[in-house]
């Protein structure tokens, strides 16, 4: 009964609304397979198993052409990938030539025979190689230490030098009363002379290599010999690498100066291949993608143009049998000019050399022991000799050196030689009239010294008081700038605007500012800090801040231009096949803010100088030469406790010739050239007789 309500009920619902648009489905038992849809699942089957078939087809094919067709393609790119490349020792540097094309700096090649220790190596085998070396080379093996000479019999004889400690000793070892470091001290401290003498000559140079070859870190290159490698011993070693196992041949190379000592100095440092880059540049280097082991300059032109003059290292793939196969040759630096004159340069060191020991034999110069030039074309800022002297007296001897650094690390007061540009600040100011007439009188403030010229020079103009170097005529100029109200013996006020007025115009001729010389280092020099009205008075005649030798020459060379302030270089260009290419453009960092006829003005009093002032004599008339001189009072520690105790007197000289088309400026600087204590007033002139020598010199090769 229940089985046939369940019948009816099942019919009911098939021949109801749900089922009346579709067609009649086959079922059983409740279960109907719609065979539409079953062939549409295998009509979809279908199409994927030919997806698949097609897939595979093509896979196979393109697995037969990277392995079949392009076979050797693709494993050429691998190698590629997966080969290790390292780069071979520094390639020889760029070679530095002189304005005039000259070779004032090359690279000589040196031999090298050296040791790197490879994997597994034993010290029975760094002994075979030792001894094998020493039949090859000529070697100096003095330094052979006894320390070292003693470990090399160590090595060699273990079992004597385990019978060298006691019984008891060894219980201690076991204890830990003794440790292995003292157990081996004890072996070396009885190993007799009886015991090396078993050694001849010979084995003398084994040990020394076999110290050599493991002295410093074991990954090192270790150099058994660099100096004097002969052709024979290079070729015999190379021929025999294979039985030499860690030793190879190298080309190293060094820098060499075919002028010996003439500018070495600013030339730089290039570090060996030993040290490879200093410590203190470490960073700075690696940043730049170097190699701890890559040789760099490491001071002056050869740190600061290290980018032009380094050279490209040898690349070389690792072969399975840890040989070396060329991959990429290196290639040296660039060659670069410098604006130098090495013949100028040469001329002018040698006349410092001897005027500096003449002047030191002079009264009066028990302080003094150093002077500097600088010679500069005004119109570009190229420096063309540039030299300093330091004179020492060690153990009795009298020794040169050379202090060319000097020029931009040591500033000094400069005195009157700076007046031209305060000329300047009183015409901008409206403080000093052209042609304005003024009495030299000494002034005096009070509660302090007078100030005066160094003699009553009476009644001048601004071209008279520049030609004698007047002092109280810049200090009329100076009190007016500041604003002061003058009265003899009076308290005096100035308004400290004044100094930023002296100041700003002196930088605009490069004191008291960097100059921008190419080169890695350079002071600025001391600036005061006090603003009383003396020490502007001092200020206006350049005895209060201080400037470096290459300010000064900035200085002259930017009055002697007409007023445009040209940045020093040393580096011309590149050199290519006798050509400079890539020549540099001259610099103008600023122009002085003054008249044309202000300018004019400062020109006629430094002719005056050398005419009948004080500078005349210092250059020869015939090369219409305008400057000026200048002394100060300077202050030195003599006794290094960090305390100044003796006056000195500084001399300055800075000038250009010629006049009407200055062509040419001269910077001479004497520090502490005499005392200035009353004993005597003797001055050497030193800066006469410097100026006269190296203008004579320039003229005669710039004719």
């Amino acid at each position: 009964m229940k089985k046939k309500k369940k019948e009816e009920k099942i019919k009911s619902l098939v021949k109801g609304p749900l089922f009346k648009r579709h067609k009649p489905l086959h079922y059983s038992y409740g279960y109907k397979v719609n065979k539409d849809i079953k062939r549409e699942i295998e009509k979809r089957y279908n199409i994927l198993t030919t997806i698949i078939v097609l897939a595979i087809i093509i896979l196979i094919g393109g697995l037969f052409v990277v392995q079949v067709v392009n076979k050797e393609h693709y494993k050429a790119e691998l190698e590629t990938l997966t080969q290790k490349v390292v780069d071979g020792p520094s390639a020889p540097r760029g070679r530095i030539y002189d304005r005039n094309g000259k070779l004032i700096v090359d690279n000589k090649a040196n031999k090298v025979i050296y040791y790197q220790k490879p994997s597994g190596v034993t010290v029975k085998d760094e002994m075979e190689v030792a001894y094998k070396l020493a039949d090859m080379i000529s070697l100096d093996y003095s330094k052979l230490s006894d320390y070292d000479f003693k470990m090399f019999w160590l090595k060699n004889n273990d079992d004597k030098g385990k019978e060298k400690i006691t019984d008891e000793e060894w219980d201690k070892l076991e204890k830990r009363k003794l440790t292995a470091d003292d157990i081996e001290k004890l072996k070396l401290e009885r190993i007799t002379d009886e015991d090396l003498a078993i050694y001849d000559e010979n084995d003398k140079k084994a040990a020394y290599i076999y110290t050599l070859m493991n002295t410093g870190y074991s990954y090192d290159e270790k150099d058994i010999k660099s100096v004097d490698v002969t052709d024979t011993e290079y070729a015999l070693v190379g021929e025999n690498i294979s039985t030499l196992k860690g030793v190879n041949t190298k080309l190293d190379w060094e820098r060499v100066y075919p002028y010996g000592d003439v500018f070495k100095t600013m030339f730089g440092t290039v570090s060996s291949s030993k040290s490879g880059i200093p410590v203190e540049l470490k960073d700075y280097y690696l940043e730049k993608g170097y190699s701890m082991n890559d040789r760099v300059g490491t001071s002056y032109l050869e740190y600061q143009y290290e980018d032009l003059l380094k050279g490209k290292k040898n690349k070389y793939q690792v072969m399975g049998d840890g040989s070396y196969n060329l991959i990429e040759e290196g290639s040296r630096g660039n060659d670069i000019v410098l604006s130098i004159d090495i013949d100028l340069q040469k001329a002018v060191e040698d006349i410092l050399v001897e005027e500096v020991t003449r002047t030191k034999k002079e009264a009066n110069t028990e302080f003094y022991n150093r002077s500097f030039v600088i010679i500069t074309d005004p119109n570009t800022g190229e420096i063309l000799a540039m030299a300093g002297k330091q004179i020492k007296e060690e153990n009795g001897e009298v020794k040169i050196y050379d202090y060319t650094p000097g020029i931009l690390t040591s500033p000094v007061v400069m005195g009157s030689v700076v007046k031209g540009a305060s000329q300047i600040v009183g015409y901008n100011t409206g403080a000093l009239k052209i042609g304005e007439y003024r009495q030299d009188t000494c002034v005096k403030i009070a509660a302090t010294p007078e100030k005066c010229s160094w003699k009553r020079l009476g009644r001048l103009n601004d071209i008279m008081a520049l030609a004698q170097s007047s002092n109280t005529y810049q200090f009329y100029t100076a009190i007016k700038v500041g604003h002061g109200n003058y009265k003899y013996n009076k308290p005096l006020t100035v308004d400290k605007s004044a100094f930023d007025t002296y100041r700003n115009t002196f930088k605009q001729f490069g004191l008291g500012i960097k100059t921008g010389i190419d080169l890695p280092i350079e002071s600025l020099g001391y600036q005061g800090s006090k603003t009383g009205a003396g020490y502007l008075l001092d200020f206006s005649i350049g005895q209060y801040d201080t400037y470096t030798p290459i300010q000064l020459a900035q200085y002259i060379g930017t009055i002697a231009n007409g007023g445009k302030r040209m940045q020093p270089y040393l580096y011309k260009g590149l050199y290519d096949d006798g050509k400079i290419k890539d020549e540099v453009s001259p610099k103008e960092l600023n122009k002085v803010d003054t008249k044309p006829e202000f300018m004019d003005r400062v020109h006629q009093g430094f002719e005056a100088v050398l005419k009948y002032g004080t500078g005349a004599g210092y250059i020869d008339m015939t090369y219409k030469p305008a400057g000026k001189t200048g002394t100060s009072q300077s202050f030195i520690d003599t006794d290094n406790d960090g305390v100044v105790d003796k006056e000195t007197i500084t001399t300055t000289f800075a000038a250009y010739a010629p006049s009407d088309n200055p062509k040419v400026a001269f910077t001479i600087i004497s520090p502490d050239v005499s005392r200035n204590d009353g004993r005597t007033t003797y001055q050497s002139n030193i800066n006469k007789r410097i100026a006269q020598a190296i203008s004579k010199k320039y003229f005669e090769i710039y004719k």
